[in-house]
């Protein structure tokens, strides 16, 4: 391109000029020339191949999918509120310090900001570390929380799959000082009621803790300062065999494959209450403290659960690890098995779509006095959750209504804009979903079919008789069905109706 030619010769002519040590002038005017002429040919570059695409590992969502991610939240939050929790929020990104070693090998996975007023930050990874420092600058010693936001992550995003770099969690987080097990079955009952109340299929939750994890890393010969890598390398066996993980805890490790032998016997069971019996008799668990600890808190969870009537859905799961440092007892995760529907031909794959545990130690590494705040808490995995229900209503091809309008106020002659723009403002003042047609006249054939495109259910049609006889004529949408109200009476008469919707 021409364009580009001549801002090469302006460029040689900058770059003799500064080689022959020019006057300073005529250099910083030549300059000026250049750069005029650099965004000159970028804006004209702009107008050509300005690619418009959200960035990667991100997505914009529309009428319809916001409406089908409102009433999951709904679902979410009616749960959480039904079980006593108060709302909080923390900012968006948080000083790099406080985020910093709080991850284990994910840490990498931190997006950090440039600095731009004297202090380092990162983006929040998720909404656990947050949380805890909230509880230690508060001086928080109890409280039952949730907490619906954005996180980020500077990860190889797979969208289809729901796992995207900025993602909504959704936490609920017990802390305080409490006996052993109540608050940590609390959190896995509220998991089976979200999953049944969701209808995503057969699930299963899987339960371990770090402390069974670690005794049972200590009695088959794993050295303690490799516990938080082999639990990292144990942490993927939901994905890859055990042989891939074995492979990496001895070839790019250095675990001793006699160790590693003797973790592949414990990781590869599963159970009950039976199963626990089982290891609290194991000769080497057994007399491992830590082990020993964890069984005993493990039986007493499965007698709460047992009561709360969830143990079929509950599977205690030696291989569960959950790759995160700060975690240090009950730990968990929900699995979707199979999607069983008649519209999807393929399995909707999706992995964990709710994951949590406890966290004793986390507040006191924020504490100045190393007060600890004993916590547990669970997050909901909600983009794959979406990502579900997504392809399941696209399938059945259900008609889903993106407003929650109750009424259109119509006319069924011309003139009639002040009335129609009168009685809207009537049924906004008393609290009524309502909209128009922006336009002075519309047909009233293209207002009921504004109605049957969008899911309004009722008409409040004006006409010049209407008015004279003080009434409005209300017409049902899906049977046609007209009848006519009293003006004073309408507000009540739609509320009524919009109740049966």
């Amino acid at each position: 391109m021409a364009e580009e030619a001549e801002v090469r010769a302006q460029a040689e002519t900058v770059r003799r000029l500064k080689q022959d040590k020019a006057d300073p002038d005529e250099i910083a005017k030549e300059v000026a020339k250049l750069l005029e002429m650099k965004a000159q040919l970028g804006a004209d570059e702009g107008k050509h191949k300005f690619v418009l695409k959200t960035p990667k590992g991100t997505r914009d969502f529309g009428p319809k999918e916001m409406a089908i991610r409102e009433r999951a939240f709904k679902a979410i939050i009616s749960c959480f509120k039904r079980h006593g929790a108060e709302v909080i929020d923390t900012p968006v990104f948080e000083l790099k310090e406080t985020l910093t070693g709080k991850y284990g090998e994910d840490s990498k996975l931190i997006y950090d900001l440039k600095d731009q007023g004297g202090e380092l930050l990162s983006l929040r990874y998720d909404l656990t570390v947050p949380f805890a420092r909230y509880l230690a600058m508060n001086k928080i010693t109890n409280i039952k929380r949730y907490h619906i936001a954005k996180v980020y992550r500077r990860d190889n995003p797979a969208m289809t799959r729901g796992r995207y770099r900025e993602f909504y969690q959704c936490d609920f987080d017990i802390a305080g000082q409490f006996d052993p097990m109540i608050p940590d079955a609390e959190c896995l009952k509220i998991v089976h009621e979200i999953l049944s109340d969701l209808q995503l299929g057969d699930f299963v939750i899987k339960v371990n803790d770090r402390r069974i994890l670690d005794g049972m890393f200590a009695v088959c010969g794993v050295p303690d300062s490799k516990f938080r890598t082999i639990c990292s390398s144990v942490d993927k066996l939901d994905k890859v065999p055990w042989e891939e993980v074995r492979n990496e805890m001895v070839g790019e490790k250095g675990l001793s494959p006699e160790a590693a032998d003797r973790i592949g016997e414990y990781v590869q069971l599963h159970g009950g209450l039976d199963l626990i019996e089982q290891l609290l008799q194991d000769p080497k668990l057994s007399q491992n403290k830590l082990a020993k600890e964890g069984l005993g808190d493990m039986k007493l969870l499965f007698e709460y659960l047992t009561l709360f009537g969830i143990t079929g859905k509950i599977s205690f799961d030696l291989s569960l690890a959950r790759g995160l440092d700060y975690y240090t007892g009950v730990i968990f995760e929900a699995v979707l098995l199979q999607q069983d529907n008649e519209h999807v031909e393929e399995p909707v794959s999706v992995g964990s779509v709710a994951g949590g545990g406890r966290y004793d130690g986390l507040v006191g590494m924020f504490d100045p006095k190393g007060r600890k705040v004993p916590c547990v808490g669970v997050s909901i995995g909600i983009e794959r959750i979406f990502s579900i229900l997504e392809q399941r209503l696209e399938a059945s091809e259900e008609k889903i209504r993106t407003t929650e309008t109750q009424v259109l106020v119509a006319s069924a002659q011309k003139k009639l804009l002040e009335e129609r723009l009168k009685l809207i403002s009537e049924l906004w003042d008393a609290g009524i979903k309502a909209e128009i047609l922006y336009k002075k006249n519309p047909k009233l054939l293209n207002q009921l079919q504004y109605c049957e495109e969008t899911g309004i259910p009722l008409v409040a049609i004006v006409g010049e008789q209407e008015l004279k006889d003080g009434v409005v004529k209300l017409r049902i949408v899906a049977t046609r069905e007209e009848v006519s109200i009293r003006r004073e009476n309408l507000v009540e008469e739609i509320r009524i109706r919009t109740s049966q919707c």
